[in-house]
């Protein structure tokens, strides 16, 4: 749309050379978003190693009709795998669509003439004609004639607006509040300083959790263990002839050794964490910030938006010359209701003090580059200003130390004047702005409201061993005097500039003896939370405006309100909904509760893991065949699945394990060994009892039914009867033991009463207990369900069965609570020096 306004300055670019340079790759777009494509997202989620070696094994399964296995086998590896792939391409959806400059018509200078074009058509040389309201696109300076004010908080988090003359670069994302003037587009795009931003906004960072990288520390290890048994097992395979099924079976329980599950049950924990966090104002963009907030133990924060609302209230009025305070606070009312263009002082003063509205007969808006707001009425001519820009014309001069003893204080002061004649005008004939003769007539002090939450929210996180610095855009002895209202201990305030020229070492110690920072940019703040980092802290990164964009994208943690930019939103890994840091504080209790629940889930999961490979270790050492099958891998259901998910979600909030490996070996490595050695005595026994001709009541012909159609073979000799019947009895024996072993473990962890507190004290809260009876009852339904125990390939109930656990299990329970209660493997093996 053309727009028949004042001629141009210049002639500005024709539209052939824009079209030209538009070609050149020189338009004003941002490019596509960063991080991984989808095909690379999802090649890399569904195929990584360990689902590869899963898919290998489920193939051969399926092609020799075992469908239940090869269910079991790769369902799990396969749901985790989707999980993961879906997450990561919501948040590259989400950071490929982010935008920090609006999409609103932009007016360019093309052919001579003015014209609307969209944002993106503007390219570099282009000619750009910028009034009040709207937002700057391009970086560029500001033309030979104009004249404007910008607000660059968005980009700076300064609050107060800039005065640009012809010369002044104008910068892609800031605001024209006032004036006019035409720019030349010399960075556009990805070289604008707004798509700067926007580049490092859009990539992706998201960092591992320490318990993720825990746990994928563990898989691997188990991973390598599994292999080589493996590399073991095919060695014997070529010895003793093993057919290909049966060595199909073997990988299949190998592979489920690796404690894969564990990434799904941080998954489920995480989106249920999550659910929780939202009722209480904090929304969870990335998951594991459930899991990273509980870790936290430096929280930055900037000073507007987050410690404060954004607003002024009055402090003080310090009537001057001989006025009467109650007519000062009156004239401040109704010089405030009386602004055609009100601001955050206007509405200040008119919230909290007297006064009805006049009627103007001249006035000057407040203006940055003025420095000072005025109106004139009929009866008198009043002005509001900083008392420095007022001084000149003074009748007399205001006291500095009123002045300096509240700025000191981090308080805004204005100083109220009266003209000393009646009828004095703002403007001169020329229509430029005037300050005529003045007399003081009263100090007026602002101060930035804070949030009523702050100063108890600061204590909270005090008392939590959490330290709390404040960057800020603002002056530092502003920001200084907030943060110690705020409860904080400011020390020495440090400007921003200080920070120019200094090295990374020099920096790092700075941070650590600095709560307070003001007139920081944003690659400052970024450097900040890197030199945090560092020195090996977890930092929490809280900001609201497209400044801190980048500070939060470099935090383990990035924490956004609601109420500020987009781009600081979507970047953000949690959205205080309420604008209320406050909501930090259970957030922080709820993912202790997860990582602590998680911990014991790993505790139980990790025993079993280790328990099943030495068995299977042993075992085939002994040449008694292999221990189990496929389907009673199945049976981690009730000795892992179930548990860890109760677990995980009753566990309290407590502060993160520092020794959480340290701890899980003192507890797995005890618990594996004497289980896995009361299992390996059980399965030989049971072995060894039905090659001799033991019975169990039922007749060699039903036994060899079950067993053919559990395995596919035909067993047509007595020697292949007799190795049948003693494989399936002592996998029988094997898998009741090791259940109910499971099922006390658990109360080990949460012990209900003294008799079990071996490892830990005992706990007030019961429903572990009632979930091990639960899961017992269960078993015992496996076991006698005639459909169960065939579908988990078990040799059903029996007498002798129980006649040997039961005593065994007495026995292992004996054996386990000596262990911990003496650390007698933590001496032998040297496990009291881990960390």
């Amino acid at each position: 749309m053309d727009l028949d306004v004042r001629p141009a300055p210049v002639r500005g670019l024709t539209e052939a050379e824009a079209e030209v340079r538009r070609r050149r790759g020189e338009a004003n777009t941002t490019g596509k978003g960063g991080g991984r494509s989808y095909a690379t997202i999802l090649r890399t989620n569904v195929f990584s190693f360990f689902n590869i070696i899963l898919f290998v094994i489920g193939a051969a399964l399926l092609a020799l009709g075992r469908y239940s296995d090869a269910l079991i086998s790769v369902g799990l590896g396969l749901i985790n795998a989707v999980i993961s792939a879906l997450q990561e391409i919501r948040a590259k959806r989400k950071l490929d669509r982010l935008q920090l400059l609006d999409r609103a018509m932009v007016v360019v200078v093309r052919d001579g003439r003015e014209m609307s074009v969209p944002p993106n058509a503007v390219v570099r040389g282009d000619l750009l004609r910028v009034r009040a309201g709207d937002q700057i696109v391009v970086d560029g300076p500001l033309q030979d004639g104009g004249r404007l004010e910008a607000d660059e908080s968005l980009l700076t988090g300064e609050s107060d607006p800039v005065a640009k003359a012809p010369g002044d670069d104008l910068r892609s994302g800031s605001l024209c509040v006032a004036g006019d003037g035409f720019q030349h587009a010399r960075d556009v795009g990805r070289h604008s300083y707004a798509g700067r931003l926007t580049s490092e906004a859009r990539r992706a960072t998201t960092d591992d959790t320490p318990l993720q990288r825990r746990i994928e520390f563990v898989v691997r290890l188990v991973m390598a263990l599994a292999l080589l048994m493996s590399l073991t097992i095919l060695a014997q395979a070529a010895l003793e002839g093993f057919s290909l099924l049966r060595l199909v079976q073997m990988g299949a329980v190998l592979s489920g050794l690796v404690p894969y599950g564990l990434f799904f049950l941080i998954a489920v924990a995480y989106t249920a964490g999550a659910a929780r966090i939202a009722g209480q104002g904090a929304l969870v963009q990335q998951v594991n910030a459930v899991e990273s907030v509980s870790n936290v133990d430096v929280v930055c924060t900037d000073k507007t938006g987050t410690l404060t609302t954004g607003k002024l209230t009055v402090d003080e009025v310090v009537p001057l010359g001989g006025y009467d305070t109650a007519e000062a606070l009156r004239t401040l009312g109704s010089l405030a209701r009386s602004c055609e263009t009100p601001n955050l002082t206007t509405a200040a003063l008119a919230a909290s003090l007297p006064g009805e509205p006049w009627t103007p007969r001249d006035e000057v808006p407040f203006a940055s580059s003025l420095r000072w707001s005025g109106i004139a009425t009929d009866t008198a001519t009043w002005v509001l200003g900083a008392p420095d820009a007022l001084a000149g014309s003074l009748s007399w001069p205001v006291e500095p130390a009123l002045v300096t003893e509240r700025t000191g204080r981090g308080l805004r002061v204005l100083l109220l004047a009266r003209a000393a004649g009646i009828g004095e005008r703002l403007h001169d004939e020329q229509g430029r702005t005037v300050l005529p003769e003045l007399q003081p007539v009263a100090l007026v002090a602002l101060a930035d409201e804070l949030r009523p939450e702050v100063a108890e929210t600061v204590a909270r996180f005090r008392d939590d061993g959490v330290r709390l610095m404040v960057l800020s855009g603002d002056d530092p002895r502003t920001v200084a005097a907030l943060a110690e209202r705020a409860g904080l201990e400011p020390g020495e305030p440090v400007p921003g500039n200080r920070l120019e020229g200094l090295d990374d070492a020099a920096l790092d110690r700075l941070v650590e003896r600095t709560t307070v920072f003001g007139r920081v940019a944003p690659e400052q703040k970024e450097r900040i939370v890197a030199a945090l980092r560092r020195r090996h802290h977890y930092v929490a990164m809280i900001g609201d405006g497209v400044n801190d964009a980048r500070a939060l994208k470099g935090a383990q943690v990035g924490v956004a309100m609601r109420s500020g930019s987009a781009v600081t939103r979507d970047v953000a890994d949690i959205v205080l909904v309420d604008d209320s840091f406050a909501a930090l504080l259970p957030a922080q209790r709820e993912g202790r509760r997860i990582l602590n629940g998680i911990g014991v889930s790993l505790y139980v999961f990790l025993a079993r893991v280790a328990s099943q490979g030495l068995v299977i270790l042993a075992v085939t050492m002994l040449g008694l065949g292999f221990p189990y099958s496929p389907a009673q891998v199945g049976l981690t259901l009730l000795t892992v699945g179930v548990p860890t998910f109760f677990l995980t979600w009753w566990a309290k909030p407590l502060p993160p394990d520092d020794h959480l490996l340290g701890n899980m070996a003192r507890f797995v490595v005890p618990a594996a060994v004497v289980t896995a050695g009361f299992g390996t005595a059980i399965y030989a026994l049971f072995y060894h009892m039905i090659e001799r001709g033991f019975s169990d009541g039922r007749t060699p012909a039903e036994i060899i039914d079950q067993w053919e159609r559990y395995t596919g073979l035909t067993y047509g000799s007595d020697t292949d009867f007799a190795e049948a019947a003693a494989t399936i009895g002592a996998q029988t024996g094997l898998s009741t033991f090791f259940c109910l072993a499971s099922f006390v473990l658990i109360l080990f962890l949460e012990p209900p009463h003294r008799f079990f507190s071996a490892w830990t004290a005992p706990v007030a809260d019961r429903r572990p207990l009632y979930l091990v009876i639960a899961l017992a009852l269960v078993f015992f339904a496996v076991l006698f369900v005639p459909v169960l125990w065939n579908y988990f390939g078990l040799a059903g109930p029996a007498e002798p069965t129980f006649e040997v656990v039961f005593p065994m299990l007495g026995l292992w329970f004996v054996t386990l609570s000596c262990a911990y209660r003496f650390h007698i493997l933590d001496r032998v093996l040297g496990l009291d020096n881990l960390p």
